[in-house]
């Protein structure tokens, strides 16, 4: 396991999940840890402190460092006061990790807007508002001639990169942080930071709200436990990772892909500029069966996984 001794992690949604797996992991590797998380339903309603206050007291049992925070990521100012309270209450922050998000499943056509702002704001604001203050932290420490190496991970989805019927709020959201995560690494990489997602796949409240109860098998390797998702956050945070930025990274059990979206695909050129006849007869004669997204479980097959609905 890296040496993450000295370092200050954020998680947020740490209460439970996957967020929580974050928090231990990184607490083992020798982080101090904010356990942020709202304590809200699935849909964002209310609020409870006693997940994030169980996590604390898990990571102090086990002789680490944390404490907890109740702010909501969505919200600018909280986003700030959790930065902060990282810094006041732990020395500093080195690393973020953004995980928080709530789902409000819903075909398109059904979809009211108050379904569609709550999701795409806690997931897409609730990744920007910590990212951008914690980046405003570490600008001001490289700009103090302070040598940095800061770490923000950032969590899509399957359905955020592969489209999944049914999530058209939470997809979005989903593919938003992976357009973050690239646009991020770029601007942030000059003051030390690298800025990288992962798509994961784990048996959380989430995948049993949208595709029912998935068991665990009653021996053997578990592909679908959340703690699974940990080493690779666990890894991206060591010093030794500081060249790899800006890449997402879906995992399913021990299969970890390095995805590459919106690469080059058909081309279709024309010297002289085309007419919309041309074109039109173009596309019909390079796809004589049509053309449309293959969707999550193909996609999620091809790159190491297997759909949550086999």
């Amino acid at each position: 396991m890296p040496d993450l001794s000295g370092k200050v992690a954020i998680v947020t949604g740490a209460g439970r999940g996957i967020g929580r797996e974050h928090a231990l992991a990184l607490a083992a590797a020798g982080a101090k840890v904010v356990v942020n998380d709202l304590g809200g339903s699935l849909a964002g309603e209310g609020a409870d402190q006693a997940p994030a206050a169980q996590v604390v007291a898990e990571i102090e049992a086990l002789g680490g460092d944390a404490v907890a925070n109740a702010e909501n990521v969505a919200d600018f100012a909280g986003a700030e006061r959790m930065v902060r309270h990282a810094i006041d209450a732990l020395g500093g922050l080195d690393i973020l990790v953004n995980n928080a998000g709530i789902i409000r499943d819903r075909m398109l056509v059904n979809m009211d807007e108050a379904e569609w702002d709550a999701v795409v704001n806690v997931h897409l604001k609730g990744h920007f508002a910590p990212t951008r203050h914690a980046a405003a932290y570490w600008r001001e420490r490289s700009k103090a001639g302070d040598t940095v190496r800061a770490r923000v991970i950032n969590t899509s989805s399957p359905s955020g990169v592969f489209g999944n019927v049914g999530q058209a709020n939470y997809g979005s959201a989903k593919a938003g942080i992976a357009a973050l995560t690239l646009i991020a690494a770029q601007e942030l990489g000059r003051y030390g930071v690298t800025v990288n997602c992962i798509a994961p796949n784990a048996r959380t409240r989430m995948t049993e709200q949208a595709f029912g109860e998935i068991a665990a098998p009653e021996e053997g390797f578990d592909p679908m436990d959340p703690g699974n998702m940990a080493p690779v956050v666990v890894a991206l945070c060591a010093d030794e990772a500081q060249d790899i930025t800006g890449q997402v990274f879906h995992i399913w059990g021990g299969a970890v892909n390095a995805l590459q979206g919106w690469t080059s695909g058909e081309l279709f050129q024309h010297d002289e500029g085309w007419d919309s006849d041309a074109l039109l007869a173009a596309m019909l004669e390079r796809f004589p069966d049509g053309a449309a997204p293959e969707g999550m479980a193909a996609g999620m097959q091809k790159a190491g996984g297997q759909s949550l609905r086999a």
